[in-house]
């Protein structure tokens, strides 16, 4: 029986553990990833280049074929 207690107390453990990372997860405020991601570059002179580039061809300023020259 001893097995059996020491299972119940497990399993008691797992559930209030499951419980307190429900509460930490419904707690965080939701994050823009995109966001996060481009405040990484912000300060990347080539991060910028590729915005331009991006930018450009979905202008269509610039055709594809030359950005792929010059990389």
């Amino acid at each position: 029986m001893s097995t059996n207690v020491s299972l119940e107390e497990r399993l008691a453990a797992v559930e209030a553990a499951v419980t307190e990372l429900q509460k930490q997860v419904s707690a965080s405020q939701p994050t823009n990833w995109l966001q996060q991601i481009t405040a990484s570059f912000k300060d990347e002179p080539a991060f910028e280049e590729v915005l331009a580039y991006g930018r450009a061809i979905r202008q269509g300023d610039e055709p594809i074929i030359e950005i792929q020259d010059e990389l």
